[in-house]
């Protein structure tokens, strides 16, 4: 390797970043696991993740259509805002 002027790149332990004892309200489980709905938009599930990339760390929230399985909505930003989740809402509109 040093012949070669290599370098390791070493990799990142995972780190846990959910913290699920807290005191804040929770939402009801409003579908009760019934994911097949009868018509387009009758139904919305969505998730928040985060991207590496070469300009740093990206949020993605998504926004999934569940009758359709595809996705109708989404947002990118470098931190995790209320506006990141309301903005892939709103394009699922």
């Amino acid at each position: 390797m040093r012949l070669q002027v290599l370098n390791p790149v070493w990799k990142r332990k995972f780190v846990h970043t959910t913290d699920s004892k807290h005191d804040l309200p929770v939402a009801s489980n409003v579908l009760n696991r019934q994911c097949n709905p009868s018509a387009p938009n009758l139904a919305y599930v969505s998730d928040i993740t985060y991207i590496r990339t070469g300009a740093g760390w990206q949020h993605l929230a998504t926004v999934l259509d569940l009758y359709a399985r595809k996705v109708v909505g989404w947002a990118m930003a470098p931190s995790m805002p209320t506006k990141l989740v309301c903005d892939a809402l709103n394009m699922a509109n």
